[in-house]
């Protein structure tokens, strides 16, 4: 199943998508829009046309599990994206993926503007990567 990952964000959120055998995420694009209507509009465009099956939206709890604002955000975004595609919307846990997207562009020494138009989609990936993960461990579960 082709599976797309979102990282959402207020002005850019980034895209992942996985290959059918669930095994890798691979970044896709950085979205630069503010108006979530229309920014589940151009998403709902990317799962079309990558034909994806799922959409896995990060959910950015605090350091003690609990859901602040930006947590009603994303759920919210969720609910509008799955309204508009008609596809599955799951929430993940993205704790630290922005830490871990930050420390695999330190690896390769990705810096300046390159480093700011990608960012988002790596945090994207590593949401997807995760969820994936996840899967591949508790198949009866996911």
């Amino acid at each position: 199943m082709i599976i797309l990952g979102v990282d959402y964000g207020d002005v850019r959120t980034g895209l992942a998508v996985s290959d059918k055998t669930e095994l890798l995420a691979s970044p896709v694009t950085v979205i630069k829009q503010r108006d979530p209507e229309k920014l589940a509009d151009e998403i709902a465009d990317y799962a079309e046309n990558l034909s994806a099956e799922l959409i896995v939206v990060g959910l950015p709890k605090n350091m003690d599990s609990s859901e602040g604002d930006r947590a009603k955000k994303c759920r919210e975004f969720a609910g509008l994206l799955q309204s508009k595609t008609g596809i599955d919307c799951v929430m993940r846990d993205e704790r630290l993926s922005t830490v871990s997207a930050h420390v695999a562009l330190n690896n390769t020494n990705t810096r300046g503007q390159k480093r700011k138009d990608i960012i988002d989609s790596v945090s994207a990936v590593m949401i997807l990567q995760d969820y994936l993960d996840y899967r591949k461990n508790n198949v009866s579960e996911a």
